[in-house]
């Protein structure tokens, strides 16, 4: 673990908003170490407590390794910043496009993450989409799909975005990426590693040019059900939200690594 000193909170920030803060660099350097990012392209974003119409982004041009809590920029839904520690960067326009429209739209959308990983975009190229093939594909009751419409710069584009989506908890941005949004940061991360997965995993099937087994329906109805609301039970019987109980152990394997996000 390197020894950076690990800065305390600003007086400024609220201890709610410093938290989100600490836990939304944290997930830019897991999606990082995961191999999830797309160099300095992409972005992470997470409402700020109390502030239902501001949420925190990446400043643009900055690597997922490099982002800290204090180097977040709080921005408004109308694109507005309203914080930025670092004013020599800015928001990317594509990811305040997609990320205000879904904030704005989903109110129980704490968290967005969007992410441009081979095969994320390898499954949204293919018309069959995302296949019920695997289990970890089966945790979501339903898979969202939007339609390239080029670059997103065009905010017009932001209604048939969220009307897309819906109440989905991941969208598959045809021929373009992947995007998840969670009830918390940890949610979200959970839903974006695992939507990964099951991409990767169903490449791998078709690739071996052999007849693949498909659940029946009723089975792909009742595994989502199960899958759906929480996590498996530990030992105990206890459910906790999708991604809170590896979220404290995902936090320590990066403190051992590089603290650095804390500051």
């Amino acid at each position: 673990m390197r020894d950076e000193p690990v800065s305390s909170k600003p007086e400024s920030i609220s201890q709610e908003e410093w938290d989100v803060r600490v836990d939304l660099a944290a997930c830019y350097r897991l999606v990082d170490h995961f191999g999830m990012c797309d160099l300095h392209l992409n972005h992470i974003s997470a409402r700020v407590p109390g502030e239902q119409e501001h949420f925190l982004i990446n400043p643009f041009g900055m690597m997922y390794e490099e982002i800290t809590a204090s180097c977040l920029i709080k921005i408004d839904i109308s694109g507005n910043i309203i914080a930025n520690s670092n004013p020599q960067y800015g928001v990317n326009l594509p990811g305040y496009v997609i990320h205000s429209a879904i904030h704005a739209a989903r109110h129980d959308a704490k968290c967005v993450l969007h992410t441009h990983t081979p095969a994320g975009m390898a499954v949204s190229t293919l018309k069959c989409g995302l296949l019920p093939i695997t289990q970890t594909a089966l945790r979501w009751g339903r898979i969202a799909y939007h339609d390239f419409e080029g670059v997103v710069v065009d905010l017009d584009e932001q209604k048939r975005l969220v009307e897309n989506m819906g109440d989905a908890e991941v969208l598959i941005l045809r021929n373009h990426g992947l995007l998840a949004v969670g009830g918390s940061i940890p949610e979200a991360f959970s839903n974006i590693f695992r939507l990964e997965r099951a991409c990767q995993a169903q490449l791998l099937a078709m690739a071996c040019n052999s007849e693949m087994i498909v659940p029946s329906a009723e089975v792909i109805q009742r595994s989502a059900a199960q899958l759906r609301m929480s996590a498996s039970p530990d030992a105990r019987g206890v459910r906790r939200p999708q991604g809170a109980q590896e979220w404290p152990a995902l936090k320590r394997m990066l403190d051992r690594r590089d603290p650095s996000y804390k500051s």
